[in-house]
């Protein structure tokens, strides 16, 4: 599975860092394209394919004129494939698209509009076809095209358990760490915990809105959006003011799935949205991946599900990097601890696994059960001894307690 269109270039600042500066920006359309698509943003649903059929065959300001036309029939010649009840709600919000008003608001928050052209345009969105957004408000310092060529969604229930929590925040700071931009939708539960574990070791991050970038959406999330609008990135489809629906949540879904190279699912139950996003990822040849947890919790059963399929199983941030990543960036090797029994020689070994748990054998005891010599098991009797591994009792041999002993008896002992 590749990048899904993503582009490789990077603008990184000193310590390996997605740079933060918005200094360089070019404004590539002009005035009138980027008045039609900011006023279509007021008229358009996200994700509206007849709408970025139009723009494709008509272009922003054609549409734009065409909608405001007196001239009912003039629109419906050129618009198509929508029922006249349909093409006059179109009509009726354009008519009262105010585009100049809008910019004003979004610039009034710091804010400004990216249309697809622009050279902050990510041009990974264009691989939703006529499905992509119209244009993007952004609220934030960043250069957006540059954070989103080295980034990864991080989303996941909303309602999660402190696992999903912890495990969210963990990768939001691991990915931080190694200088990925996170994103996510701000929502409570997993985005949230994602998106202030990143903030905590200083990192760069994402939130996708469902709702304008002036709107804080969550409330019990202002202080965090606050945080993301200083520190990262606010973007969304939806003009200033504009509040959020159902269906607008599942909708953005679809830009956090297109804008990184990976999304990773923590915590998702069957119906989940999150779900939404990572079956958008795949489908946009995006790596899917899941954090599991427990068999028995049915926040961790939509994610398994994933898991089952073509989604990969991560546990963190550099096992996310491997796959993501450039040539090179693996995950370290995993292993359990090394034990002292683990240093042995073979013969010694199986000398050792003689012994029982309790008492006291002959040698000749031992050697039959390692399946050597007396001589050969006697001589490493003496080596286990100098060890600590056992001790003499009389004529036999026993294994020592203590320590050693615990972290070394044989497997099926006490």
């Amino acid at each position: 599975m590749s990048g899904g269109g993503v582009r490789e270039e990077t603008v990184a600042a000193p310590g390996g860092a997605p740079g933060r500066t918005a200094a360089g920006r070019g404004q590539g359309v002009g005035d009138p394209e980027r008045l039609a698509r900011a006023a279509l943003t007021r008229v358009v649903e996200p994700g509206d394919e007849a709408a970025g059929r139009w723009l494709r065959e008509c272009g922003p300001v054609e549409v734009m004129r065409r909608l405001t036309s007196p001239d009912v029939a003039d629109a419906a010649q050129a618009l198509t494939g929508v029922s006249g009840q349909r093409l006059g709600g179109y009509r009726m919000r354009a008519a009262a698209a105010d585009p100049e008003r809008d910019l004003a608001a979004v610039a009034a928050v710091g804010g400004r509009f990216v249309c697809p052209g622009d050279e902050e345009w990510p041009g990974q969105l264009d691989d939703l076809g006529e499905g992509r957004p119209v244009g993007l408000w952004v609220r934030g310092g960043p250069h957006l095209r540059m954070w989103a060529l080295r980034s990864v969604a991080v989303v996941g229930a909303r309602a999660c358990t402190s696992y999903g929590a912890h495990m969210a925040a963990t990768l939001g700071a691991g990915l931080a760490e190694r200088g990925w931009v996170v994103v996510s939708g701000a929502a409570f539960g997993v985005d949230g915990a994602a998106h202030r574990g990143v903030l905590a070791a200083g990192g760069a991050t994402v939130a996708v809105l469902a709702c304008g970038v002036d709107v804080v959406y969550p409330r019990g999330h202002a202080e965090l959006i606050g945080r993301i609008a200083e520190q990262g990135l606010l973007i969304g489809e939806l003009p200033p003011g504009a509040h959020p629906t159902q269906s607008r949540f599942v909708l953005r879904n679809r830009v956090i799935a297109a804008l990184t190279r990976g999304t990773v699912v923590v915590e998702a139950q069957y119906r989940s949205g999150s779900l939404v996003t990572a079956r958008g990822a795949q489908r946009l040849g995006r790596f899917t991946m899941g954090v599991p947890g427990p068999a028995t919790s049915g926040l961790s059963a939509g994610v398994h599900e994933l898991l089952r399929g073509e989604g990969v199983l991560v546990t963190d941030a550099a096992e996310v990097v491997e796959l993501v990543g450039d040539i090179g960036d693996l995950a370290p090797a995993r292993r359990g601890p090394l034990l002292p029994r683990d240093l042995l020689d073979p013969v010694a070994a199986r000398v050792l696994e003689s012994l029982p748990a309790r008492g006291a054998v002959g040698a000749r005891d031992v050697a039959r059960g390692a399946g050597t010599t007396p001589d050969d098991a006697l001589g490493k009797l003496y080596e286990l001894h100098s060890l600590g591994f056992v001790e003499r009792r009389g004529d036999g041999w026993q294994l020592t307690p203590g320590p050693v002993q615990h972290a070394n008896a044989r497997r099926g002992g006490p």
